[in-house]
C-alpha cells in the first residue's frame, strides 16, 4: 500500500526546519544505496542513508547473490574461462532486449573487471571454483556459474559462452532466506561504516524538496509516523527498489504480472519512481519483467517442457528466468514437464540448491498415448511431440530447439507429467531513465539537477530479457556512479 502523503515536490521555502542534513542523501540501504554511499564518502562527501526498514540489506541481502560480471574477471580466469568485454556485450545485447541500452551495456561491460576488483577490495569474498550443474544458484560456496543461458540456444551460437554469475562465498546459504546476497551486503555496509557513512532507519521517503531553481535539495520522509525534512547539500540518490509491490503501477505498466506473486520484497512499492515522476522524470521499459519458473532445473533439463497444446516451446537447458518469460508471456502460463521414470529419479537425486522446487508428477502412465489422454490433451498432440523428439534424441540431437546433446535422451517408459501451470512469479525491471553517470533524466532529455538514481527503481541494462546477477551487478555498478556524481555537485 503506497502512503497517501502528497507526492508532489515540496518547495524548500516551506521547510521551516531541517531535521537531518548531509552532503549526499541516499534513499535505500540495499545494493545500489550502499554502493552510492561508499563512493560518495570516498569522494569526500558527508553521507546519510535513509532506510525504510529497521536494518540494512533490502532485497539484495535475501537474494542468491549473483553479480553479473565478465569481460575476463580474475575469477573467470582462475576457473579456466576466457571472456572479453566485446563478447560479454554481444550476449547482453542479444539476451537483455529488445530495446537494450547499448551505451549502458557497453559501459557496463568495459568496466566489469574493474568493478569485480572494487567488490573484492571492499571485502566481498569469492571462491575460485565453478559450479557447472543446472540450477538456480550454486548449492555450495562455489563462486562462478552460468546465470543467463549463455551456454544454451540461441545464445551459444551468438556469443562464445562464458559463465558470468559471480557469487560471494558463504556457508549455510538458505535460498530465499539468507543467500549469497547477504555476503555481498555485509562487507559493503562495513566498508561504508568505516568511511563514516551515517544511517537513519524506519525512514519512509515521501517526496522530494526543490529550491526556486528546480534543483533537488532534500527529501521529506516519515520516521516513526512523524514528517521529517532531510537536506542534501550536494545531491539526492534514489535507490529504493522496484515497483513489484505497487498493484496500481503493475496494472498500469506491467499487467502480465497481475496476480503473480512478487519475487521481491514488499518495500518495493515504486515510491521513488513516483517522487521523481512528480518532477517530470522520464521512464523506460516499465513493461519489462523478470519471471521465475518454479521447478528445479535438475528435473526440467532431463525432460521436455510442453504447453497447453502438448508442444515444446523452449530449450529445457536454458536459464530458468528465460523459461519463465517464455511460459508466462507466450504460453498463457501453461507448462507441463514430460519425463520418464529413470530421468525423474536421476534428477531427483542430483545435487541442487532448490530441492523444495522438486514438483511431484501429477499423471503417470505406461505409454505417451495414455499420458496424453490422462492430461486431457487432444489425441495425437503429445504423441507427435514425443515422437519427433525421440527420433532425433536417438542420435543425440535436438534440431527443433537445440537443447545441448548432453541432455538429449529419448523419453522412455513409464512416463509422467508434472503440472506446472501457473508456476511463475516475477518482478519489474523498468524505472527511471538515467544516464551512465546515474543522473535522472527529465522528459525533456535534460538531467534533473541534484537528482540521481540506481538499482531497480531505474531502467538499467535489462530492457526485456534478464540474466541472474544483472540486478545486483547493475545496482552496484551504477550505484557507485550515482555516489560519485552526487558528491561532485557544488
Amino acid at each position: 500500500m503506497v502512503d497517501a502523503t502528497p507526492i508532489r515536490p515540496r518547495s524548500a521555502a516551506t521547510v521551516t526546519k531541517w531535521d537531518y542534513e548531509a552532503d549526499v542523501v541516499v534513499a535505500g540501504y540495499g545494493i545500489a544505496g550502499v554502493s552510492a554511499a561508499i563512493e560518495a564518502a570516498r569522494a569526500g562527501a558527508d553521507v546519510l542513508v535513509l532506510e525504510r526498514t529497521s536494518g540494512w540489506g533490502g532485497a539484495a541481502a535475501l537474494a542468491g547473490g549473483f553479480i553479473y560480471l565478465g569481460g575476463g574477471t580474475p575469477l573467470q580466469k582462475a576457473c579456466g574461462f576466457d571472456d572479453s568485454p566485446e563478447n560479454m556485450k554481444t550476449f547482453m545485447m542479444a539476451a537483455l532486449g529488445p530495446g537494450a541500452d547499448e551505451e549502458k551495456i557497453t559501459d557496463y561491460c568495459e568496466g566489469s573487471v574493474a568493478h569485480y576488483n572494487w567488490l573484492v577490495d571492499c571485502g566481498v569474498p569469492f571462491k575460485e571454483s565453478f559450479w557447472g550443474e543446472p540450477g538456480w544458484e550454486p548449492p555450495f560456496d562455489d563462486g562462478l556459474m552460468y546465470s543467463g543461458g549463455e551456454n544454451a540456444a540461441p545464445f551459444n551460437e551468438i556469443a562464445t559462452p562464458a559463465p558470468r554469475g559471480h557469487v560471494p562465498q558463504m556457508d549455510g546459504k538458505r535460498t530465499g532466506e539468507k543467500g549469497g546476497g547477504y555476503m555481498l551486503m555485509k562487507p559493503l555496509v562495513e566498508t561504508a561504516e568505516k568511511l563514516g557513512v551515517r544511517a537513519e532507519y524506519d525512514m519512509r521517503v515521501q517526496t522530494l524538496v526543490t529550491d526556486d531553481t528546480g534543483r533537488v535539495v532534500g527529501i521529506v520522509a516519515k520516521q516513526y509516523g512523524k514528517d521529517v525534512a532531510v537536506r542534501a547539500r550536494r545531491g539526492v540518490v534514489l535507490a529504493t527498489g522496484s515497483f513489484a509491490y505497487n498493484d496500481k503501477m503493475i496494472e498500469a505498466h506491467a499487467p502480465r504480472l497481475i496476480g503473480r506473486p512478487g519475487a521481491a520484497i514488499e518495500e518495493h512499492d515504486g515510491r521513488s519512481i513516483l517522487m521523481a515522476q512528480a518532477l517530470g522524470a522520464d521512464l523506460a521499459h516499465m513493461d519489462a519483467t523478470e519471471v521465475a519458473f518454479l521447478c528445479d532445473p535438475q528435473l526440467v533439463v532431463r525432460g521436455i517442457l510442453v504447453n497447453g497444446r502438448g508442444q515444446r516451446y523452449v530449450p529445457e537447458d536454458t536459464y530458468s528466468g528465460r523459461i519463465g518469460q517464455m511460459t508466462l508471456f507466450h504460453q498463457d502460463n501453461q507448462a507441463f514437464l514430460v519425463i520418464d521414470e529413470a530421468s525423474y529419479e536421476e534428477g531427483a537425486a542430483a545435487t541442487t540448491a532448490t530441492p523444495f522446487l522438486r514438483a511431484q508428477p501429477k499423471w503417470a502412465a505406461e505409454t505417451v498415448e495414455e499420458l496424453e489422454s490422462d492430461m486431457g490433451l487432444p489425441a495425437g498432440a503429445l504423441q507427435s511431440t514425443v515422437e519427433v523428439y525421440n527420433k532425433h534424441a536417438a542420435e543425440g540431437s535436438d534440431p527443433l530447439l537445440h537443447k545441448k546433446s548432453e541432455w538429449v535422451k529419448p523419453i522412455g517408459s513409464p512416463v509422467a507429467a508434472l503440472d506446472l501451470r501457473g508456476f511463475t512469479l516475477g518482478f519489474t525491471l523498468g524505472g527511471l531513465r538515467t544516464t551512465v553517470n546515474s543522473e535522472v533524466l527529465h522528459v525533456s532529455g535534460e538531467p534533473i539537477p541534484g537528482l540521481f538514481a540506481a538499482g531497480r527503481c531505474t531502467s538499467g541494462v535489462c530492457a526485456g530479457g534478464y540474466a541472474s546477477g544483472t540486478s545486483l551487478g547493475d545496482g552496484s555498478f551504477y550505484g557507485r556512479r550515482a555516489g560519485i556524481s552526487a558528491a561532485k555537485q557544488n
